[in-house]
C-alpha cells in the first residue's frame, strides 16, 4: 500500500546542490523525456476518442445505428468528459500528474476493449455502449489539464505558448491517424467489421499506457533540481506566492470560482468547442450523406482537419509568444478568419474543396481551442493550472461539445422533425451552419473582452 502511495505521489530528493548553470544543462534531456510522454499519451487517447466518429458511417450501415443514436452514445462521453475535467482536475492537483495520466490511459483502453467485444454481436446495446464510452470520456477528461501541469512544472513562462502549442499537436496527430488505424485494423484483423475499429487501438493503447508509466519525471525536484522559476531565474508571481498557505479549497474559491476572467473564458471555450467539434465530430457523416464520399474518403476528412490543426497547433502558441502573451487577441483573430474558412466547408463540393476547407479550419479553430486553455492558466496561481484547465473544459464539452453532438445530430437528422429553437425549425445539414456562425461571433466579441483584460495584466508585470 505504501509502495502504492509512493507511486501517486511527488518525490523530492535531496537537493543535488548545483549552480543554475549546471541545472541549465541537465534540463532540456529531462524535460524532453516528460514532455515526449505528455504528447505520446495523449495522442493515444485520441486513438481511441476520434475511432468513434470514424465509424459513425459504418455503425449505420453495419449494425443500423441512427445519427440520434450516435449523438447519444457521444453525448455519453460528453457529460463525463466534462464533470471529469474539473473533479478530477480539483482532486489531482498536488499529485504526479504524468504518472496519474499513464493510468488513465490504461481504463480507458480497456473501456474502449469491451465497446469492441460487445459491438462484435452485432446489436445495439444502448445503455452498455454508453457507460463504456462515458467512463472512457471520464478517464481521458484530464489527458490535457494534466499534460498542462506537467508542462508548466518544467517550461519558463517566456517559452511556454511554444511547448504547448508543440504538445497540443499531440491530439492532432492522434486525431489524424485515429481513422486510418482503426478502419485498418478492422479491415486486416477483423474482416471490415466495425468493431475491429474499436478492439484495435484499443490493444494499441494499452501497451503505450503500461510502457509510458515509468518514463520521465514529473518536474525538476524529482531529481534533486530546483523548481523551474528558479533553475531560469523567473520571478514567481504574486498569485502563486500568495497561494502557497492556501488549502486547495480556498485556492479554487478565490482563484478559480471568483475569477471573472476565468468564467469568461470557460463562456467563450463553450462557442469555440460548438465549432471545432460540430466539423470534427461530423466530417465524415457529413460528407457521406451530402455528397456520398466513400468510407476512405470521410476517413480522410479527419486527417485533413487534423493535419491543418497540427499546424495551427505548431504556429499560434510560437505567435503569441513572439507578441509577448497576447493569446486572447491571437485567438479572436483565428475565430474571424474561421469564420471565412466556414464558406468554403459549406459551399465545397468536391473531396479536394471539401478537404482544403477542413484543412484551413483546423489551422484556424486550434488556434483559440489552444490559446484559451494557455490565457487562462496566466490568469491563476501555479497550484490551480489543473482544475482552471479542466473547469474550461467541463463547460466545453458540457455545453460546447454536448450540443454540437446532441444539437446537431437533431439538426442534421433526416429522420427527426429537426431542432425547434424560439419558434424557428432549424433542418438539414444546411442549418447547422447557422449555429457555427452564431457561435463564431459571440466567441469573438468575448476574447476582445479578455484581449484588453490581458493587456493590462501584461503592462502591470512589465
Amino acid at each position: 500500500m505504501s509502495t502504492l502511495k509512493d507511486f501517486f505521489t511527488i518525490q523530492a530528493p535531496s537537493k543535488l546542490g548545483l549552480s543554475t548553470s549546471q541545472q541549465r544543462q541537465m534540463w532540456f534531456t529531462n524535460f524532453i523525456q516528460a514532455f515526449l510522454v505528455v504528447v505520446v499519451v495523449y495522442a493515444t487517447m485520441y486513438l481511441i476518442r476520434n475511432n468513434f466518429k470514424a465509424s459513425s458511417g459504418m455503425l449505420k450501415d453495419q449494425l443500423g445505428f441512427t445519427t440520434t443514436q450516435l449523438g447519444q452514445i457521444g453525448l455519453g462521453f460528453s457529460i463525463t468528459y466534462g464533470i471529469g475535467k474539473t473533479l478530477l482536475g480539483y482532486l489531482i492537483d498536488g499529485k504526479p500528474a504524468k504518472r496519474i495520466l499513464s493510468v488513465l490511459l490504461i481504463l480507458s483502453a480497456f473501456c474502449i476493449l469491451v465497446m469492441g467485444i460487445l459491438l462484435s454481436f452485432e446489436g445495439r446495446a444502448m445503455g452498455f455502449l454508453i457507460l463504456f464510452w462515458g467512463l472512457s470520456g471520464f478517464f481521458q477528461s484530464v489527458g490535457g489539464p494534466a499534460s498542462y501541469a506537467t508542462i508548466m512544472k518544467w517550461t519558463p513562462r517566456a517559452k511556454r505558448g511554444r511547448w504547448l502549442g508543440a504538445w497540443n499537436t499531440s491530439h492532432n496527430i492522434g486525431g489524424a491517424f485515429a481513422g486510418m488505424l482503426a478502419l485498418w485494423g478492422a479491415n486486416i484483423f477483423f474482416s471490415g467489421h466495425v468493431w475491429g475499429m474499436f478492439i484495435v487501438p484499443a490493444i494499441v493503447a494499452l501497451l503505450i499506457g503500461i510502457a509510458s508509466l515509468f518514463i520521465g519525471k514529473e518536474c525538476p525536484e524529482e531529481l534533486g533540481m530546483d523548481s523551474c522559476e528558479t533553475i531560469f531565474e523567473e520571478k514567481i508571481e504574486k498569485d502563486t506566492q500568495d497561494a502557497a498557505t492556501l488549502s486547495k479549497w480556498q485556492i479554487f474559491t478565490t482563484y478559480v470560482l471568483c475569477n471573472k476572467w476565468v468564467w469568461i473564458l470557460c463562456i467563450a471555450n463553450v462557442f469555440v468547442y460548438i465549432v471545432r467539434i460540430g466539423i470534427d465530430n461530423w466530417a465524415p457523416l457529413y460528407t457521406k450523406e451530402m455528397f456520398h464520399f466513400t468510407s476512405a474518403q470521410q476517413v480522410n476528412t479527419i486527417f485533413y482537419f487534423e493535419i491543418g490543426a497540427l499546424i495551427a497547433s505548431l504556429t499560434w502558441g510560437y505567435v503569441s509568444d513572439i507578441i509577448g502573451g497576447r493569446r486572447a487577441l491571437i485567438a479572436g483573430l483565428c475565430l474571424i478568419l474561421t469564420a471565412i474558412a466556414v464558406l468554403g466547408y459549406r459551399y465545397g463540393h468536391t473531396p479536394l474543396q471539401i478537404n482544403t476547407s477542413l484543412f484551413c479550419l483546423g489551422a484556424l479553430i486550434f488556434g483559440p481551442q489552444l490559446l484559451i486553455g494557455v490565457s487562462v492558466v496566466h490568469f491563476v496561481p501555479k497550484q490551480a493550472v489543473m482544475v482552471t484547465n479542466g473547469t474550461t473544459g467541463t463547460f466545453a464539452y458540457l455545453f460546447g461539445d454536448s450540443l454540437a453532438k446532441v444539437g446537431l445530430a437533431a439538426i442534421a437528422d433526416p429522420s427527426t422533425t429537426g431542432l425547434h429553437f424560439f419558434g424557428t425549425i432549424l433542418h438539414g445539414w444546411n442549418d447547422t451552419f447557422l449555429v457555427f456562425y452564431t457561435a463564431l461571433i459571440a466567441g469573438v466579441i468575448l476574447l476582445a473582452y479578455v484581449a484588453v483584460g490581458e493587456e493590462i495584466r501584461l503592462r502591470k508585470n512589465l
